[in-house]
């Protein structure tokens, strides 16, 4: 049977110390065991973990997304880019031959060429994960069938839903905890 684990992160190049992600004060993130949502490595160090239980998981660039590939680099013409916005560094959305979606990273631009990455930005790193468990339980049937597990609103403010906007739907006093329209 899955479980729902839910849980805050922060994720660092295990090298440099280099904060990649975090969602640590913010809003937990919730999956459903066995249905390929996180990292293989990272689902295992969690799975046995209570509520309140914190740990740190490393995780080698093999067993994360994999070692960086030279090859995944392709130097396009510029006006293949027409009407794109372009920033080295940025991260450019597409389509891949079979419809999935793809994301590329912009490495460099000059007048006649766009150099762009196929890697994951993270590929070829090791990964440190500092986890803190929220939750560790059996999923219910719903969230075992889609493997979506149901998340609490929250509000930009931090409130949830029962004080989102004051306890109004759509917030009397104009949206969001009388700021912002919903």
């Amino acid at each position: 049977m899955s479980k729902v684990i839910k849980m805050f992160y922060e994720l660092k190049d295990a090298q440099t110390g280099d904060i990649l992600e975090s969602n640590m004060g913010i809003s937990e993130i919730g999956f459903v065991t066995g249905k390929n949502q996180v990292l293989e490595a990272l689902e295992k160090g969690v799975i046995d973990l209570n509520a309140g239980d914190t740990t740190e998981i490393k995780i080698l660039a093999k067993d994360a997304l994999g070692e960086y590939d030279e090859s995944a680099v392709q130097v396009l013409p510029r006006e293949q880019f027409a009407g794109v916005e372009l920033q080295v560094g940025g991260i450019l959305f597409g389509e891949n031959e079979d419809g999935s979606t793809i994301q590329v990273v912009v490495k460099d631009i000059s007048d006649e060429s766009v150099t762009i990455d196929y890697n994951h930005p993270y590929a070829g790193k090791d990964l440190l994960f500092n986890i803190k468990v929220t939750e560790n339980r059996p999923a219910d049937a719903d969230e075992e069938a889609t493997g979506v597990v149901v998340m609490p609103h929250v509000c930009a403010c931090g409130h949830d839903e029962q004080g989102c906007c004051g306890g109004h739907e759509h917030g009397e006093n104009g949206g969001c905890c009388g700021k912002h329209k919903h």
